[in-house]
């Protein structure tokens, strides 16, 4: 049986040419990278020789560039230790579909006494510009925005929004994971950025913060003051290595580009399918379909039989349904929200479009035989007028009982 791997926002297998620069450092450059002597030295050598062409590709300074254990110590990293460096500015504004890592560290600040503005999105996931700047108070520490939703794939204008936040005196950061490498960043308005290996067929376990000449926080993680003093611990040569040999990788992004429109065009032919997210401020290989009145969670297993492999919009935990809360910040109907996946293309999809629409079609048409909900357009509207109306029901007991 065939294996499409479409859920490379999740991770991405490691390049072939990738694995081999990572190997030989395993094997040959193994040393220490803070020892002294030669095979530490080698280390290093090999060390700075990533970061600067990271920083090249950037467009930044070599000591801009922090490396990190990936994404998630990156986002923290920035907002805690922009947090620790200047302990006057409590307040921050993110928004409602950052991934959970931003959203976590920003609570846990909220319950430090922080006070956090959290944008809402519109029906296509973007930010308006005018709440950015309307949030901005003279005691906000940071902004952050994500360039590239992990979810829906929309991207925001992180060119502006730093604009903005330069002009006003405040720091800007940006969690770049879904977009390093995929979509050119330009740096000039951002004060800090995120990114991470495994989502660009470099290794698990690395990762970057790019931290702007000027720009003062303090570590999270402390010991050996390794990384300029803001990341104590060994540094991971091999996985610094295998992600400055990421750049060269042939992602192939215009080829899957056209395999999404392809397969997004196919998807639309199924009753009850509807995509989330803008379709012109989109990352090219992101796929968030949903389907009307099914479940999500056995859509993704029956695909999997299939040799199909995707991730769902909705997760199951303790046998309760958990809603994305990425498509109800969109407000997308909830009939449709349980019935969400996401796909997330590489090379493997090129060609296969037919393939993919079908097995979808069939696994999404033997879904709804067994399902109570049937999909149409009169269904859809009783659906939404029966939530009306529970909801005049909810809001007229509440008023009832302020009068009281």
């Amino acid at each position: 049986m065939r294996g499409l791997y479409l859920d490379n926002a999740a991770t991405t297998r490691v390049d072939e040419n990738v694995a081999l620069s990572v190997n030989e450092v395993f094997l040959e450059s193994y040393g220490n990278a803070s020892s002294l002597h030669k095979v530490g030295r080698q280390a290093r050598m090999k060390l700075e020789d990533a970061r600067g062409k990271i920083a090249n590709y950037l467009g930044c300074k070599s000591k801009e560039v922090i490396f990190t254990s990936g994404g998630t110590e990156s986002n923290n990293l920035a907002i805690r230790g922009l947090a620790k460096a200047n302990p006057l500015k409590k307040h921050i504004i993110t928004s409602v579909i950052e991934h959970p890592c931003v959203l976590d560290a920003v609570r846990d600040l909220e319950s430090e006494g922080y006070e956090v503005d959290y944008l809402e999105v519109d029906s296509k996931g973007l930010i308006s510009l005018d709440d950015v700047e309307e949030k901005i108070r003279k005691d906000t520490l940071v902004v952050s925005i994500m360039h590239v939703n992990n979810e829906i794939g929309v991207v925001q204008d992180i060119e502006e929004i730093g604009r903005i936040c330069r002009m006003r005196g405040v720091y800007f950061h940006t969690d770049n994971v879904q977009g390093f490498l995929k979509k050119k960043l330009d740096l000039g308005f951002v004060d800090l950025m995120s990114g991470s290996g495994h989502k660009v067929q470099a290794p698990k376990g690395i990762g970057i913060l790019y931290v702007r000449e000027g720009v003062v926080i303090e570590p999270i993680v402390t010991g050996g003051g390794q990384e300029g003093g803001l990341r104590s611990g060994t540094e991971n040569v091999p996985g610094a290595v295998g992600l400055a040999a990421a750049i060269d990788v042939d992602f192939k992004l215009n080829k899957v580009l056209a395999s999404r429109d392809l397969i997004i065009a196919g998807l639309l032919k199924i009753p009850g399918a509807k995509i989330n997210g803008d379709m012109e401020h989109r990352v090219y290989n992101n796929i968030s379909v949903s389907f009307y009145g099914i479940e999500g969670e056995s859509l993704m297993m029956l695909l999997n039989e299939d040799g199909i492999y995707v991730s769902t919009g909705s997760a199951c935990a303790s046998s309760k349904l958990k809603e994305s809360y990425v498509l109800k910040a969109l407000k997308v109907d909830e009939m449709y929200i349980h019935g969400s996946l996401r796909l997330s293309l590489g090379a493997d999809a090129i060609g296969e479009e037919d393939y993919i629409v079908e097995k979808i079609r069939e696994s999404v048409l033997k879904l709804r035989e067994m399902s109570p909900f049937k999909f149409s357009e009169e269904n859809l509207k009783d659906v939404r007028d029966k939530k009306l109306e529970i909801r005049k029901e909810v809001l007229g007991n509440e008023e009832e009982q302020e009068d009281n």
